[in-house]
């Protein structure tokens, strides 16, 4: 592999997203996006921000995992529950290549900025949302964390000797892995067909599903 040269173009360069995720799978999805050279224009909720900026380490007051996370984003804040900040959102959606969450189902069609109203803007555009377990099912609406999906999976059997107890890999895989990294590849078989097809396509990636 050769380093790129000054001022290269990334494969995703002149496409836009908007991140409205929060925390490690979503973030991670759209750093991948940003690698590739996509503009990354995260949205953040008014006077906290993502949770992620809390997690230690802190590194002059921020926290290193939102540093490494969020490196070559843009960054905003909106409040979705407002009528005004829906309305900056459906703005900014309706010019979109590409928008990524991580809310539960059906929290964002509730505040009017969820798939169906943002693909009425912009029938091209491509929706990723990340969640636990997917949006529909049993499960949809409760909340979990890596160790849940792992859990529910199998994976935590996998970790440890024969005979032993369940044990916890090292690295979140569910929410890289299975959430993060599935959802990025959606996305770009998704851009690829709207390319082609000149319609948007809705990208369901489920943590659980992803661990499995």
């Amino acid at each position: 592999m050769t380093d790129a040269p000054p001022g290269a173009r990334g494969p995703l360069a002149g496409v836009t997203v908007l991140d409205l995720s929060r925390l490690l799978p979503g973030g991670y999805c759209t750093l991948l996006l940003a690698d590739l050279g996509a503009d990354v224009v995260k949205v953040e909720e008014p006077g906290r921000g993502d949770y992620i900026r809390w997690s230690p380490p802190l590194v002059e007051g921020t926290s290193a995992a939102h540093r490494a996370l969020n490196r070559g984003k843009r960054s905003i804040t909106l409040n979705l529950k407002s009528p005004e900040g829906g309305d900056v959102l459906r703005r900014l959606a309706a010019t979109a290549d590409i928008v990524v969450e991580s809310f539960r189902p059906g929290v964002l069609d509730r505040l009017g900025v969820g798939y169906t109203a943002l693909n009425a803007l912009n029938p091209r555009l491509v929706y990723a949302a990340i969640s636990g377990y997917g949006q529909d099912g049993p499960y949809r609406t409760l909340a979990g964390h890596d160790i849940n999906y792992l859990g529910y999976a199998g994976v935590l059997w996998q970790g440890g000797p024969t005979g032993s107890e369940p044990s916890l890999a090292g690295v979140q895989i569910g929410d890289m892995g299975g959430g993060g990294m599935l959802a990025a590849v959606g996305i770009l078989a998704a851009l690829a067909d709207t390319r082609v097809t000149g319609r948007g396509r809705f990208v369901d990636a489920s943590m659980t599903d992803g661990a499995v």
